[in-house]
């Protein structure tokens, strides 16, 4: 039997942004295939979106197993005979410095966030060739195009998300019908960072201004009918993007200040290293549900006014630094003038 609305396939559903895109979606009465490790969760999403209007089925899904994707999307295929919309949404953190974690929990954030959503690309791409139509959305992330202290292989993983999409429009461009979109986020209130792995003893909590998973959702239920190329949410992040490249130096200098103060400021209660591996192997304790439990530390007019003196005092620094080196060259130079004066050579060069 035939959908009412589309066929989508949504990866990493079981709770956070992906249970939010889900839910949208079911209002939209979309058919959804659900993939996610954490099977429990997984279902009371999908009973959940056939409550919101839909109809919803759920598969046991680890996005860093070929067979587990391919299988994902033979379910779709199987109950409906086609696939529209792919949602590459699952995605792992590890809040540890590169030099801090096995390298094989990197190597984890790599596989699942951006492996994971090669595979999904490789399984569903050759669908939508043969319907000669359909929609990729890529979950990437502002630390798709800035770099952030703290996640070194998730802002890896991101920015190779933003380069999958591109690579792939150029080898769609004889195909009007199929669409890339990419999705860059900023900072969301779902699980996804008490369900981190973490190492640094301190408490990640999120950077205001903080979006809904349901504001995102909805943004990105709107591309199968409006497919857009980048979609950021908010659009204010696009003046911090335009910032750093205007004064990068300056600004990953406050952005490091910033994390320091209020995104890692608080210290673990038990004096531990944190939850060591998080949910990058197992799916881990249940964070179901689409909200986080950690409020940002600060508000949002109190971090812009934060970082506005910050910025300023920075500014200031830099300033001094630079006329401290003028005042440097010009003794030399002087010292120089009046070496030619006694001798009438110039002096060496070393």
């Amino acid at each position: 039997m035939a959908p009412r609305g589309r066929v989508v396939v949504v990866t990493g559903a079981s709770s956070g942004l992906g249970r939010a895109i889900a839910l949208e979606f079911a209002r939209q009465h979309s058919a959804l295939v659900l993939g996610a490790r954490g099977t429990e969760a997984l279902e009371d999403t999908a009973r959940s979106c056939r409550t919101a209007g839909g109809e919803a089925i759920a598969v046991a899904t680890d996005v860093t197993r070929e067979q587990d994707v391919i299988e994902l999307a033979a379910a779709a295929l199987d109950r409906w005979d086609r696939i529209d919309v792919w949602v590459n949404n699952a995605g792992v953190a590890l809040f540890a410095l590169l030099e801090q974690a096995p390298f094989e929990q990197h190597q984890r954030v790599i596989e699942t966030n951006l492996l994971g959503a090669m595979l999904g690309a490789r399984v569903v791409l050759p669908v939508f060739r043969r319907q000669r139509r359909g929609v990729l959305i890529n979950i990437g992330s502002v630390l798709s195009e800035i770099g952030q202290a703290f996640v070194p292989s998730y802002v890896i993983s991101k920015f190779g998300v933003h380069g999958l999409s591109e690579a792939l429009r150029v080898e769609l461009a004889d195909e009007p019908d199929i669409h890339v979109c990419t999705v860059f986020p900023y900072a969301i209130d779902t699980p996804h960072l008490e369900a981190a792995a973490n190492r640094l003893g301190q408490v990640p909590r999120a950077m205001p201004p903080v979006s809904s998973p349901e504001r995102i959702a909805r943004a990105i239920a709107r591309l199968p009918e409006h497919p857009r190329r980048r979609l950021y949410v908010p659009r204010l992040a696009v003046l911090g993007l335009a910032l750093h490249a205007i004064i990068p130096r300056t600004l990953e200098r406050l952005l490091l200040d910033a994390l320091r103060a209020w995104h890692l400021g608080e210290p673990s209660e038990d004096g531990s290293t944190g939850n060591l591996t998080g949910n990058l192997f197992e799916p881990g304790p249940r964070t179901d549900g689409t909200h986080g439990t950690r409020p940002p530390r600060i508000g949002t007019a109190q971090l812009f006014a934060w970082l506005a003196a910050r910025l300023v005092r920075l500014e200031a620094e830099a300033a001094t630094r630079l006329l401290h080196r003028a005042e440097v060259w010009l003794r030399r130079s002087r010292g120089g003038a009046a070496a030619v004066a006694r001798t009438g050579e110039l002096p060496e060069r070393v």
